[in-house]
């Protein structure tokens, strides 16, 4: 069975839904919750391949303010380095960009929040995961900054209209998604209490965020359940590539 490390960077943002079609899709999954002082381990050796979640936590946060990324960035490292199967999400996402050589900011056009779409670019016609996907699928938002510039080398894989750098690759295998695919309704309404700043600048009122995300779990599950069946496809055959 392959193995996957999943960084659980902050306790509001678990595996949930992910976790379970990745181990559905027959991966093994060690889960490391750093914020609650989990350890990561120093090398990914052992490791097949590597998921990072997202939290509240910022990209562009010093060792000082969030002491828990620093392992977090280094594991990024490596899988780039490595180009070993990588699903960075959210935060994870904008980590993944900034160790790439690119750039994240606050979002010039304030938080994306709730229950949206995204757009496929035209080199995700050739991409083995975004390819069979809709070309609007569901997903869910719920982030304050941006990626601005994306990784050296970088191919982007999906848009919003409020935010381009919704989804990119780089290399072959290594995959950062701004979105959410993990979530369930009940998280999504945590992060709506929680997170005061970006539902009021949001259209919609909590209780519709609320109410539109439950409606979209059904569709956001239907396009990306098969999705994390082809990463672990993926993570198998580059394991077989690498023997």
């Amino acid at each position: 069975m392959k193995r996957l490390l999943v960084v659980v960077v902050h306790e509001t943002d678990p595996s949930a839904r992910l976790g379970a079609w990745l181990r559905d899709a027959g991966l093994e999954l060690d889960e490391r919750h750093v914020d609650a002082g989990g350890s990561l381990p120093a090398t990914l050796d052992g490791f097949d391949g590597l998921v990072v979640l997202g939290g509240p936590q910022s990209a562009m946060d010093d060792k000082a303010t969030s002491p828990e990324l620093v392992g977090v960035r280094a594991v990024l490292r490596q899988a780039l380095d490595a180009d070993l199967p990588t699903l960075a999400i959210c935060l994870g996402a904008q980590l993944l960009a900034e160790v790439g050589g690119g750039k994240v900011r606050k979002g010039i056009d304030g938080p994306e929040v709730g229950a949206l779409l995204v757009a496929k670019r035209d080199a995700a016609d050739t991409d083995p995961l975004f390819r069979p996907l809709p070309l609007t699928p569901d997903v869910l938002q719920f982030h304050h900054d941006e990626i601005s510039e994306l990784p050296t080398g970088a191919t982007l894989l999906a848009s919003s209209p409020m935010y381009a750098n919704q989804a990119f690759r780089v290399g072959r295998h290594v995959y950062g998604m701004q979105f959410h695919i993990e979530t369930t309704p009940e998280i999504v309404h945590e992060w709506a209490e929680r997170d005061v700043v970006g539902v009021a600048a949001s259209p919609y009122d909590r209780e519709t965020i609320c109410l539109l995300s439950d409606a979209a779990h059904p569709h956001i599950e239907e396009a990306w359940r098969p999705f994390a069946g082809r990463f672990a496809e993926l993570v198998r055959a580059r394991t077989q590539q690498a023997a």
